[in-house]
């Protein structure tokens, strides 16, 4: 494997191969992002992983500065998965002038949800994909299904610049008791993190309770599913989590469904945001 930080020298290195599947990371891997350096060697040659912890995504008062950056032992791993070059650029050589040109998602997606609580988020995330995408030029590009609402983004994103850039979903990997795998999950103490799964299990649940009131079919299902997803928030609240949101939406546009979409069975997905102690985790289930 190939490390490479500057610009011109990755274009040199890939040049001709036309084929080359992408996957953009912010380092700290772990067994989650692993999966996806598989997945893209189904979906094409060479695999290109890239490591940059993207300033413009963090708000003000996060983790940017604490946030982990672990890239001898990254590297490794990416090796042993056969990853043929690592993109790893300092700020300097990605943003060399400030970023004035930015991506601003429509405010319909992007700033619901995630874009509620970090506004500017996607804003970020979008201008550092595509600048990525400028750079390695690839045919497949692979994003974790646990970032649900960035996935939706960047799929629209590349389909309105009409991108040559096929993007592909990977599934989130779990710990053995159900918790996400995430970079944070390290922020968490051995109490945090002997709670964290029941975020998982109380999506489950809800799930559950979901599927009972479509069957039911009582009083108007909109105003029913309102109801469950406070009725998790307050759960989780009372265990010590501290809920941003628990939101079930439609798949298609993270849109709440109406009574009509949900007796037409529209497909459903659940999304939630809660802090426990100082960390805050996401994590979502489609139904």
């Amino acid at each position: 494997m190939k490390i490479v930080t500057d610009i011109q020298e990755l274009r040199d290195q890939l040049r001709g191969q036309n084929r080359a599947s992408f996957v953009p990371t912010m380092g700290n891997l772990h067994e989650g992002h692993l999966s996806l350096m598989r997945i893209a060697r189904q979906h094409g040659d060479p695999v290109i992983a890239s490591i940059f912890v993207n300033r413009l995504q963090f708000g003000p008062h996060e983790d940017f500065d604490q946030y982990p950056r672990t890239l001898e032992a990254d590297a490794e791993k990416l090796e042993k998965e056969g990853v043929y070059v690592l993109f790893a650029p300092t700020e300097k050589v990605l943003y060399p002038e400030p970023q004035e040109y930015r991506v601003d998602p429509p405010k319909q997606l992007g700033d619901i949800l995630e874009g509620e609580f970090r506004p500017g988020f996607f804003k970020g995330v979008c201008t550092v994909v595509l600048k990525l995408f400028s750079c390695v030029q690839p045919r497949v590009a692979i994003f974790g299904k646990k970032d649900y609402q960035q996935l939706m983004i960047i799929r629209q994103m590349a389909h309105q610049f009409a991108l040559p850039v096929e993007i592909v979903a990977g599934e989130t990997i779990r710990a053995d008791d159900g918790l996400a795998l995430s970079s944070r999950n390290a922020y968490l103490n051995d109490t945090e993190r002997a709670e964290a799964p029941h975020l998982q299990a109380s999506l489950q649940q809800l799930r559950l309770d979901v599927l009972d009131a479509i069957h039911r079919a009582g009083q108007p299902l909109d105003e029913s599913l309102r109801e469950l997803e406070k009725k998790t928030a307050d759960t989780l609240t009372q265990r010590g989590w501290q809920p941003d949101y628990i939101a079930i939406r439609k798949r298609t546009d993270l849109l709440a469904p109406s009574n009509d979409d949900l007796l037409a069975k529209k497909e459903l997905v659940i999304l939630a945001a809660a802090k426990l102690g100082k960390t805050r985790l996401i994590d979502n289930l489609e139904i």
